[in-house]
């Protein structure tokens, strides 16, 4: 009789446990669901670091926030059913600010994607953070060559530009119009430094010389001792290998010093934007010759878009500024396709997909990070030539996107399997 009751009891605290054992897994089950639903709604957040006040704050700056909010807000403002928030920052053009911020959005506002990263330094210190927490960083501001040659990453792009398609596509072009011997002047850093070396390298293929290199420290106010130099070295080009305000202060300093003008030497601007052409006025900047990756004139794709940033800005879009859309919109898409904000997943998808859009036709992202698309040689018209306020440049030629760009035989990127 005992050994019944004992059995009995047994099966009975078998059920109970057994019973409270489905509750507590359901309880878990439940937890975790709820957990994962709270995820699934969190915002996926994207961060624009840029230079929002400083010497490109007119090449990226405020207009690149406007340009990744409005591609966000075209995407329909959510991606796998999350919203998406954009936040942005001022890195005062240190690497040391920019790293920090980056490092605070990606480990305190769990940020998925840092977008622009104008500035060199900028841009390669939080591309590294970038690949060590998992994350990408699309940049657009920044051109130095280097991102996507020795310094590129998996879990980076460089979208709109870089020194090596400026400088090839506007030294090939200065130098078949017969003007062989060059001057460069190039702000004493490492955009600077890349630009020069790119196009003296490019200078000197097409079959001319540098005769001289002058660097000048950033931000200068004065450029007259720089441009003498460059006068007096009997060069048939002095070439700018700067950006922002400096590109447009030396700009000016040859205007009042009359170079340029005689026709021996020719001013060659090897990284200007349509702000900086803006600000300097067709009667300094006409006939100078430069290399874009897009301009709001092209066609009526460009038109339609650009008219539509300019009415939230104020301002034609630079070419920063329309390839931050470009980039944002072509990242959601490959979210959507993806199904996952996976960083390598994601970097595979839209290196899968083609970029078709107002930006560009046929673009592709390779292994190395790099966007391949056309470029454009322009040059800034007459004063006479001019139609409106915003009506800079002819168009001269396109430059297919596997000619203005690093061919990957040439590569030291890592990535790279030759």
């Amino acid at each position: 009789m005992k050994n019944i009751y004992r059995r009995t009891m047994m099966k009975r605290l078998a059920t109970v446990a057994f019973c409270a054992g489905l509750g507590i897994a359901s309880l878990g089950v439940g937890s975790a669901s709820a957990q994962q639903k709270a995820a699934d709604t969190s915002p996926v957040r994207i961060g624009v670091l840029t230079d929002m006040s400083g010497l490109f704050a007119d090449i990226s700056g405020p207009g690149a926030v406007v340009a990744v909010k409005m591609a966000v807000d075209d995407f329909g403002g959510k991606v796998l059913g999350r919203p998406i928030e954009v936040i942005s920052a001022d890195h005062q053009n240190k690497a040391d600010v920019g790293v920090a911020v980056a490092r605070e959005w990606i480990d305190e506002k769990k940020v998925v994607m840092l977008a622009d990263l104008m500035n060199s330094a900028v841009a390669l210190g939080v591309m590294e953070l970038a690949k060590s927490k998992d994350r990408i960083a699309i940049v657009n501001g920044a051109s130095t060559s280097v991102i996507t040659n020795e310094k590129c990453t998996p879990n980076s792009v460089h979208y709109t530009w870089d020194t090596y398609s400026l400088a090839r596509g506007t030294a090939n072009a200065v130098v078949r119009r017969g003007k062989k011997k060059w001057a460069i002047l190039e702000a004493d850093y490492a955009y600077g430094h890349q630009l020069a070396s790119d196009s003296r390298r490019f200078v000197e293929q097409a079959g001319g010389t540098v005769v001289s290199e002058i660097k000048h420290p950033i931000n200068t106010s004065d450029f007259s001792s720089f441009l003498l130099q460059a006068q007096s070295s009997g060069a048939d080009v002095i070439a700018l290998a700067n950006g922002g305000a400096d590109t447009i202060n030396s700009i000016k300093s040859a205007a009042e010093f009359g170079i340029g003008r005689d026709g021996k030497q020719q001013v060659v601007g090897l990284a200007i934007n349509l702000n900086d052409t803006k600000a300097l006025g067709l009667n300094s900047a006409q006939g100078l010759l430069l290399t874009e990756a897009f301009y709001w004139d092209l066609n009526d794709e460009t038109r339609a878009w650009s008219k539509r940033f300019m009415e939230k800005f104020g301002k034609m879009p630079t070419s920063t500024q329309a390839g931050d859309y470009s980039s944002t919109m072509h990242y959601l898409k490959a979210v959507a396709a993806a199904g996952t904000l996976d960083a390598q997943t994601v970097m595979a998808k839209m290196r899968e997909m083609p970029v078709n859009d107002f930006f560009a036709h046929n673009g592709h992202i390779r292994i190395d990070g790099r966007m391949v698309h056309d470029m454009y040689l322009a040059e800034v018209k007459k004063p006479s030539e001019s139609k409106g306020p915003w009506d800079f440049y002819k168009i001269l030629e396109t430059i297919p996107g596997d000619q203005a760009f690093r061919p990957l035989s040439e590569s030291a990127c890592p990535l790279v399997k030759k």
